[in-house]
Parts: C-alpha cells; sequence; structure tokens
C-alpha cells in the first residue's frame, strides 16, 4: 500500500465529516509536512484526471473528498429518483437508529451498526430524511443527526411518538451490533409495510 492509497483511504471513510491533518498524523504515523504534501499532490491527481469525479476540499484544516461540479446533473438525478423504490437496506438501518437515539453522531452510528455509515448518512441528508441538528462541544466538533419532518411524511407518522415500540434498553449496547441493527430494521420494515398496505386500499 502506497502513502499516496493510505490518504486516499482514510479521506474516504471520513466521509463528510472530513479528517484533519492531526487525525492523519496519528492514523499513519507520517509527518505532518509529508501529510501536507500527499494531500496536495492527491488533490491535483484528481484535479488533473478527467475520468474522476473526484476532488479534495479543504476547510479550517479539514480535508474532505466531494464530487466535482460538472457530475453534479446525473447525481442530482439519482437522488431524485423516488424513495420508495432506492432505499437500501443500509439506509433503512441508518434511518431507524436516527430515529430512536437522536440526536447522535456518525460514529455513534457506527458503532451501532458495526460497519462504516458515512455515505449513507450522506445520502439520507441530501434526500432530506435526515438533517444535521448541531455540533458535539468535543474536539473536531463531531455532527449531530436527526430525523426530518420529510421522514415523518414518508413513514405515515405524526410525530416521533409514533414509532414502533421496541426494547430501548438494547440501544445502549454497543458490543452486540448486528441485534440491534435487526431489531431497528424490522420495525421500520414493519411500519412501512403497513404503510403500502395502507395507500393499496385506498387506491
Amino acid at each position: 500500500m502506497t502513502n499516496s492509497e493510505q490518504i486516499e483511504g482514510l479521506l474516504f471513510v471520513a466521509g463528510d465529516e472530513g479528517i484533519t491533518v492531526a487525525e492523519i498524523e496519528h492514523a499513519t504515523g507520517f509527518a505532518k509536512p509529508a501529510i501536507n504534501t500527499l494531500l496536495t499532490d492527491l488533490a491535483a491527481k484528481y484535479a488533473q484526471d478527467a475520468d474522476s469525479a473526484l476532488m479534495i476540499l479543504s476547510t479550517a484544516n479539514t480535508y474532505r473528498l466531494a464530487t466535482k461540479a460538472d457530475v453534479a446533473g446525473v447525481l442530482k438525478k439519482y437522488f431524485e429518483a423516488p424513495l420508495s423504490t432506492s432505499l437500501s437496506q443500509a439506509s433503512l438501518e441508518v434511518l431507524a437508529i436516527i430515529a430512536y437515539r437522536q440526536p447522535l453522531t456518525r460514529i455513534e452510528i457506527d458503532e451501532i451498526r458495526g460497519v462504516q455509515s458515512g455515505s449513507t448518512i450522506q445520502k439520507l441528508v441530501l434526500r432530506q430524511l435526515v438533517t444535521e441538528t448541531g455540533r458535539l462541544s468535543e474536539p473536531g466538533r463531531p455532527i449531530l443527526y436527526g430525523t426530518t419532518e420529510l421522514f415523518l411524511d414518508y413513514f405515515g407518522l405524526k410525530s416521533l411518538d409514533d414509532l414502533p415500540a421496541i426494547d430501548l434498553a438494547a440501544l445502549t449496547d454497543t458490543e452486540h451490533p448486528a441485534p440491534e441493527t435487526d431489531l431497528f430494521l424490522t420495525a421500520f420494515q414493519d411500519k412501512l409495510a403497513g404503510t403500502d398496505h395502507k395507500e393499496s386500499e385506498e387506491k
């Protein structure tokens, strides 16, 4: 694995929250001047590669991967696709976790699911089912996420009080994420199935 690959991998898993030079230094052991050079070289590589849709954004010493402006059209069409045909299992899992535990950070979601959730969260934000509700007052100022009014409308809920009942005590155990994820997903799938059935009867 090259040094550039390590930087690129860290940028990818950091998602929309991005990663700082200090965090890269801690993860790789590279010196800060070397990291800055690698980031500059990687950004130049993306900029010069007409076949790459990626670019690197830098804000307040935080770096993140983003897509170039010229692919905005195709991405817009993708995110405007009907929700009923494009919500994946991963999206449902993340939605359920946020709904029951909000507000919470991406890292907390990752711990519950046992996998990286940055790209799924970003998709849900773009679909306006999830939104940023603030930031934690701790190093890195991680983003807090919560559900939206559109989320309630989509699942046929008047308020979060109408969420399917589950054992909330199970949510504090992050050592066994799979059962929690199954619990969340089952509750949401049941709710969604009921909503679809009701819409069919109305038609």
